[in-house]
């Protein structure tokens, strides 16, 4: 059975779902957003994501450990997804860094696309992806949490996750 929580985080509310398969997607609620769950009323399916992210937002916390399950995706965007999480805390990648990463460089387009439909916005840090000259390009969330996110991460950057 699906479980739902939501956070506040300094960027919006986000929902949390998810079962004992793990955790399949965390979204910014952009509409009339519900009150945050109290911790004691979270799902234990979602007490791991749910205690992670808050420790993401107190700095207390680079990287997520978390079992992950995705619904839907084709293998190719799940490639990407799984790529993501390479990008490690304070660096950024470009779509031509991730495709040359899947080895298939001509790629970048799809790598755009798959980016776009993550389910898992900041567990799988889709927002650490920017055009090839730096500039900051789509984002679900919209430019502002993105640029947020990595305004965020910042006092630990340390440049390109590639170069």
């Amino acid at each position: 059975m699906q479980a739902i929580a939501h956070l506040y985080s300094p960027i919006g509310m986000l929902a949390l779902r998810g079962s004992d398969a793990g955790l399949h997607a965390v979204g910014f609620v952009d509409r009339e957003a519900p009150a945050p769950t109290p911790p004691a009323a979270v799902a234990a399916c979602l007490q791991a994501p749910y205690q992670q992210l808050k420790a993401y937002f107190g700095r207390e916390l680079r990287e997520f450990d978390l079992p992950c399950a995705p619904l839907g995706g084709t293998d190719f965007q799940r490639r990407v997804w799984a790529a993501l999480a390479g990008i490690g805390h304070g660096r950024t990648a470009s779509y031509l860094d991730v495709a040359q990463l899947l080895n298939n460089p001509k790629s970048v387009r799809a790598v755009g696309a798959a980016n776009g439909q993550n389910p898992l916005a900041i567990v799988w840090p889709c927002h650490r992806v920017v055009g090839a000259d730096g500039a900051l390009t789509g984002y679900a969330g919209g430019l502002l949490r993105k640029r947020w996110l990595l305004d965020f991460e910042r006092p630990e950057r340390q440049g390109a996750l590639f170069g």
